[in-house]
């Protein structure tokens, strides 16, 4: 893994080179001649996927062929001292090119307008979002067997390219795992003289590494679009909607520990960072919380403390509890010290009294109690601030809080069939004129809301996006705090 590092450095570029031109060679060379042109090929063409996410395989490709050439071509020995600068020069010219068969960015044409190191320093910078839906579907058995059989080579290459665009927020380590089990059991199942029982044996034994890629690309997602005090509070609250009778202070240690172990784990080059981790936190989830939850008891059974956690991750909500009403926190209150840690607190009981409210609704709230608070408590008349704001918040969220739980605690219960009709059925009810195409447009528009951002692994800004539309829907059209 240190070789990832350095080929992170490469990729990278011109980030490095103001410790000096000679140490980026030295660098890079030293790596190409320990790792081999395939396997420094492989991951080059890993690395750039990541980085790269909406690029064609083919604009993929002609990058990986001029860093490689580049390394090949400079890590001889003898080479000119100046050769690995003068290629990297030559690929942010050829960057620069009307006609470059580069990944396209729209950043390219600022960065190109800069000269010399600043231009290499730019161009290295440059990176596409990461996909908010995986678009890596694997084939069945066969497509997988013919298309490897066809070309080895390029069946490698394509795989790589779009397992890693897909999955590119997973951390290198654990990405590099998967690809390489998974090009390992194709190359052994296709040649094998029984491959389907040979693929249902490898596909057990590498569920571990394949369920630890999703989940880590997910929460990694959503730490990445977070931040760290965000993402706390998201583990917290659905940890709180798994397990309902849980306290506050039997929960956020947990949410702390977890948005800690994804902080380093996240971007780390350590070979075993999110397996270590993930044990460890698992460990703490296991000693504090069965006794509270029979489903979490069940979860923390097993000796594999990964497939433990993959399955507390899998639980779905629990019917919400009969609780009193949460005690909100005063205007002073909210203006203290403690203000944002009462604030979540609050938000905290919101979650596990309505069970069923999407991650990206929920965000959205911690969103609005911080610039609350943010606005409110630096103003000359802090009260009257908080109370006009309270006084909002009341009439806009709790029939669109009420709403959205139904919405979602139905898509949770119901199969998407008897989902999709109870939706046709009520909006019917409401809407008696409707015209039967409006009517299907509906109940398309909320399905889709529903199984995209009802569930806890949805795509934070895909959906914090929707929430956003589907609150300026309920608004219509006027002054509203939640738009």
């Amino acid at each position: 893994m240190r070789a990832a590092l350095a080929l992170l450095l490469l990729l990278g570029a011109a980030c490095a080179e103001h410790r000096g031109k000679a140490y980026v060679r030295d660098k890079v060379c030293q790596e190409f001649q320990a790792l081999g042109k395939e396997d420094f090929r492989t991951l080059t063409i890993i690395a750039n996927s990541r980085k790269f996410s909406n690029a064609t395989f083919e604009e993929i490709s002609h990058l990986v062929r001029e860093i490689v050439s580049l390394a090949e071509t400079c890590c001889t020995e003898g080479a000119d001292p100046s050769c690995y600068d003068d290629g990297s020069s030559a690929l942010s010219a050829k960057s620069c090119s009307g006609d470059s068969p580069f990944p396209d960015h729209p950043g390219t044409a600022g960065c190109c307008a800069q000269e010399g190191l600043e231009q290499k320093l730019c161009l290295a910078a440059l990176q596409h979002p990461p996909q908010q839906l995986p678009r890596y579907l694997q084939p069945s058995n066969e497509e997988l067997c013919q298309a490897f059989k066809e070309d080895p080579k390029d069946f490698a290459d394509r795989f790589l390219h779009d397992y890693a665009s897909s999955y590119g927020q997973a951390p290198l380590p654990v990405l590099l795992g998967s690809t390489r089990t998974f090009l390992s059991m194709v190359s052994t199942c296709c040649i094998s003289s029984t491959p389907t029982t040979c693929f249902l044996k490898e596909k057990l034994e590498r569920q571990t590494i394949s369920l630890l890629t999703l989940m880590s690309n997910r929460l990694c997602s959503r730490f990445t679009a977070y931040g760290k005090d965000k993402f706390t509070f998201s583990y917290l609250t659905s940890l709180a909607q798994k397990m309902p009778g849980a306290s506050f202070e039997d929960l956020f240690p947990l949410a702390e520990d977890a948005a800690e172990m994804f902080s380093e784990c996240c971007d780390s080059v350590a070979e075993d960072c999110m397996q270590k981790k993930l044990s460890e936190h698992t460990a703490k989830a296991c000693g504090a919380l069965p006794a509270r939850d029979e489903r979490f008891a069940d979860c923390c059974k097993g000796k594999n403390l990964m497939q433990n956690y993959f399955c507390i991750l899998a639980l779905p909500p629990a019917p919400a509890l009969k609780l009193p009403e949460a005690q909100k926190p005063t205007n002073e209150q909210l203006c203290s010290e403690e203000g944002a840690r009462l604030a979540t607190r609050y938000l905290f009981e919101l979650a596990r009294r309505h069970t069923s409210v999407p991650d990206a609704l929920l965000c959205k709230l911690y969103d609005i109690s911080k610039e609350v608070r943010g606005e409110c408590c630096s103003a000359k008349d802090t009260s009257a601030c908080l109370d006009s704001k309270r006084q909002q918040v009341g009439e806009e969220l709790v029939p669109f809080l009420e709403k959205t739980n139904k919405l979602c605690g139905q898509y949770t219960q119901l199969n998407f069939l008897d989902f999709k009709k109870r939706l046709r059925d009520s909006l019917m009810q409401k809407m008696p004129g409707a015209t039967p195409e409006l009517l299907g447009q509906l109940v398309e528009q909320r399905a889709d809301f529903a199984s995209t951002c009802c569930p806890h692994n949805s795509p934070p800004l895909y959906c914090a996006s929707k929430v956003s539309a589907e609150l300026a829907e309920a608004c219509r059209g006027g002054s509203c705090l939640l738009d």
